[in-house]
């Protein structure tokens, strides 16, 4: 007996420049849609009936996105059970490798940061500078978030249904480039490209030069959002002629 089609909605990303768009357009053009790798990646699932990607929002030639979405039918052959996440997500991803399109796994981001949560020795999530033989590697993560968020710009995007997400980490104190190395890597873990326990396997290297290369999240996107102090840090009396 031949099971019924499972229907799942993905979310993913492309740099744009070497598409048409996100719509499907025939194999025999110079340049081709999105939605022409996506659905050539899927037949790697090895379906009964050919997968067919049906895309939220359209995107124009060039243009990119940071979450599109796209909802498809798995049919699989008797015996066969329905793809879960996890499974979905990392043969999609694997068989795009060739190009700039993923489908970003936000829960594994999160399983992921809970390794950075705590105190640790960031020797590989720091880059080397003058200070480095001066400062202590450790560090305290007292707070990771990801979640969604707005965006600064999202108002001039909502008819095209992107999706942003902000990375939240509260310390005492970090090191040169530490966020944007976290950030980096918890990107990747995202993309596809790293698994939440090679985080725990870095910061156990303890060395800068274990950070995979490229992989440091670039300084446009990075905010202090703000400076706390305990009222008692506050609370200091000067003598007269200090």
């Amino acid at each position: 007996m031949v099971s019924p089609p499972a229907r799942y909605l993905v979310f993913f990303q492309y740099f744009g420049t070497k598409y048409s768009g996100v719509m499907e357009t025939s194999n025999d053009q110079s340049i081709v849609g999105v939605q022409n790798y996506l659905e050539k990646a899927a037949q790697n699932l090895k379906p009964i009936v050919p997968i067919k990607f049906h895309i939220s929002s359209r995107t124009d030639s060039g243009v990119h996105a940071l979450s599109n979405s796209a909802h498809l039918d798995i049919q699989r052959a008797p015996g066969k059970p329905a793809f879960n996440e996890k499974e979905l997500v990392y043969s999609l991803n694997y068989h795009l490798k060739p190009e700039p399109i993923r489908c970003l796994n936000v829960p594994a981001m999160r399983d992921a940061a809970q390794f950075l949560l705590g105190t640790h020795d960031f020797s590989t999530f720091r880059s080397l500078n003058s200070e480095t033989p001066f400062q202590s590697p450790v560090r305290t993560i007292l707070q990771v978030d990801i979640r969604p968020s707005s965006g600064f710009l999202s108002h001039h995007y909502e008819h095209r249904g992107l999706e942003f997400w902000e990375l939240k980490f509260r310390s005492r104190s970090f090191l040169y480039r530490q966020v944007r190395r976290m950030v980096g890597a918890l990107v990747a873990v995202g993309q596809g490209k790293l698994t939440p326990h090679h985080i725990k396997e870095l910061l156990e290297r303890k060395d800068s030069r274990a950070f995979p290369p490229n992989a440091m999240a670039p300084p446009s996107g990075l905010f202090l959002k703000s400076v706390e102090y305990n009222e008692a840090d506050l609370d200091t009396t000067i003598a007269p002629g200090e």
